[in-house]
């Protein structure tokens, strides 16, 4: 398979950046989108050339670090995060445009890679219990019902990639804050907190400068993991009940 791509290049934070051209050939269908941008790195290094910059983790489709707009979709054109995306999805001869995250909470760094901390500041102004829980409790010893469980665990597989706010025309964190306000609201360990969390996590959202929700569903489209766009909803009763 042979492809042409334009790949945003940036130095860095304060330069300017523009869409660069390559032509990669020799591309396998079973190659993962990360595996091909490797194979392009490695000619462009065998070519004295910066390679192109992107984060990558456990390319498992579980840490979220992995994160870029292919063809203007968030991860692509599957559901999936941007290392599950396999070369299969594309056709031979097709070009393919990759750009960063576009946010404004989310300040590129260089080329693909951008600054998502403001995810963890939102997280670390709320998304957690303070109580000291000591070693593991016995599996049934806070009962918790099965339909708070089951909405727990829904929203608490939020990896937290951040698609949810690249695909966003008003790049809103919503859905990525509603999954933490709500999978730990739900349940009885959370309860103590669970006023000061959402005002908490909200009022940092809103810090970081992510824009404001309009209910258009791009992100819960966007999502890899599923996570509703109901939890919004969730996380707006949270905070009016607070």
């Amino acid at each position: 398979m042979n492809l042409t791509l334009r790949i945003w290049r940036q130095q860095g934070p304060d330069t300017p950046g523009e869409m660069t051209e390559y032509r990669v050939s020799g591309i396998s269908a079973d190659m993962s989108f990360l595996e091909m941008l490797d194979t392009l790195n490695e000619e462009l290094i065998l070519r004295g050339e910066r390679p192109v910059a992107f984060d990558h983790d456990c390319r498992e489709g579980i840490c979220g670090a992995c994160g870029m707009v292919i063809n203007g979709q968030a991860h692509g054109p599957e559901r999936t995060t941007t290392c599950q995306l396999h070369m299969r999805h594309f056709n031979d001869g097709d070009t393919v445009d990759v750009e960063p995250w576009r946010a404004g909470a989310f300040p590129v760094v260089r080329d693909l890679v951008v600054d998502r901390s403001a995810l963890d500041r939102i997280i670390g102004s709320g998304g957690y219990v303070t109580a000291p829980t000591g070693s593991a409790p016995e599996a049934h010893a806070t009962p918790v019902p099965k339909e708070a469980a089951d909405l727990a665990f829904e929203h608490a597989e939020c990896i937290g990639c951040g698609a949810c706010v690249a695909a966003c025309p008003n790049g809103s964190a919503m859905l990525f804050t509603a999954a933490k306000v709500v999978h730990l609201n739900v349940l009885p360990q959370g309860a103590p907190e669970r006023a000061s969390r959402v005002r908490n996590m909200v009022e940092t959202m809103d810090e970081e400068g992510f824009g404001g929700c309009t209910n258009t569903g791009e992100c819960a489209t966007a999502c890899p993991k599923g996570i509703p766009l109901t939890g919004i909803a969730r996380l707006n009763r949270e905070f009016l009940r607070s």
